[in-house]
Formats: structure tokens, C-alpha cells, sequence
């Protein structure tokens, strides 16, 4: 498998003065679950931003993301159109170059986004903040088998992804195991700069 990260340009300070909040987690941790009951919960706040992914698959009810072929990524990528891109699961995927003027007028932009980019993304924003969003090894082998998204590849590989970078820590770790809804709005609270425990 092959990930990859390029940050559109080279920046002569760090965007912001807004917030970047990057979702992170393994395959199956429930990620999308707990951003679209965030974005539910946060659908009248016009200063938090959760932007379409484009991707190189088909949308589907689990995610919600921009399909392109991978003609028309690499000639949107090469256009300039990404904030950011990567390559994971033999797929393509980015986050639209808008983001920065959302960074720009102070607005709180969710992403989810691979372990692989932080790095690159905590050089490029000012106010980066990283949720690692987990749950107990059987609970994502069920999660995983239940969906059986084969395009994504060998349920046993992608458990056993990991990241060796220090750049990847997270601010804050979710362990996903419980209620959705609980999850949920501990997500809404980083999202929101609150407290994020009850």
C-alpha cells in the first residue's frame, strides 16, 4: 500500500487564524459515524466547516465524499484545486484548496484525514488540532467485516497499520466502544474548544 502526502504550496507563514481539526483513527474506529452526528450537531454554526473529501471511489451512505475518476484528480491536483492529497488503499484522496480561506476567516474546518498527513498539515496551519478516534481490536474487525468494503482491501492489513511518527500524536483520544451518540458529542466538544469530558 502506498501513502503519500503533498501540501498544495509552499506557505510563507501558517494559515489562520481558525482551527484545523483532523479526524484520525483506524479503519472501522467509526470515524464518519461520529463526524456526521458532529456535523448534525453543529449544522447552524456557520464558523465550523466540515468540507467533502474528493476520493477516487464511489460516495456511499458511510461516506460522503466528492467521486472523481483518477483522471480528473491527477488533472485537479496538478490545477492546484487540493489543500492537501494522499494516496491510501489504493485510492486517491483530498481536501478542497477552499479550506484555507474558511482557516483564514477564523472558521473550525473537520476533516478526516490519514495518520500519514499530520505532519505536513501541522507545518502548513497555525492551530492544528489532531482527535485520534479508537476502539478495542475485535470491535474493528466486526465493524470492518460488517461493512465489507472490498475495495479497500485485506481486513487483517489494515488492522495492523501504524504510523512511527511523533508528528501523528494526537490532542485527544476517543475510544470509540459505546454509545455513538455519547462519542458524538465528546466530538462536538474538541470541535467547539470545550471541555470534552462529561
Amino acid at each position: 500500500m502506498s501513502e503519500t502526502v503533498t501540501a498544495a504550496g509552499k506557505q510563507v507563514s501558517a494559515i489562520g487564524p481558525g482551527r484545523l481539526v483532523l479526524v484520525v483513527g483506524p479503519s472501522g474506529a467509526g470515524k464518519d459515524t461520529l463526524l456526521r452526528l458532529a456535523q448534525a450537531a453543529c449544522v447552524d454554526d456557520h464558523e465550523i466547516v466540515f468540507p467533502r473529501r474528493v476520493v477516487t471511489r464511489a460516495s456511499s451512505a458511510d461516506e460522503d465524499n466528492i467521486a472523481v475518476s483518477p483522471d480528473e484528480f491527477g488533472r485537479a491536483r496538478d490545477h492546484g484545486d487540493f489543500a492537501v492529497h494522499w494516496d491510501a488503499h489504493g485510492h486517491s484522496y483530498a481536501l478542497p484548496i477552499e479550506i484555507n480561506d474558511d482557516i483564514r476567516a477564523g472558521r473550525a474546518v473537520v476533516v478526516n484525514v490519514s495518520r500519514t498527513v499530520i505532519a505536513a498539515l501541522r507545518g502548513t496551519y497555525a492551530n492544528v488540532v489532531v482527535v485520534a478516534i479508537t476502539a478495542p481490536p475485535d470491535v474493528l474487525a466486526q465493524r470492518l467485516a460488517a461493512r465489507a468494503r472490498h475495495s479497500d482491501g485485506n481486513i487483517a492489513d489494515r488492522l495492523s497499520r501504524s504510523v512511527d511518527d511523533t508528528t501523528a500524536a494526537a490532542d485527544v483520544t476517543i475510544l470509540n466502544a459505546g454509545s455513538a451518540d455519547y462519542h458524538g458529542r465528546q466530538l462536538v466538544r474538541v470541535i467547539r474548544n470545550q471541555c470534552w469530558r462529561d
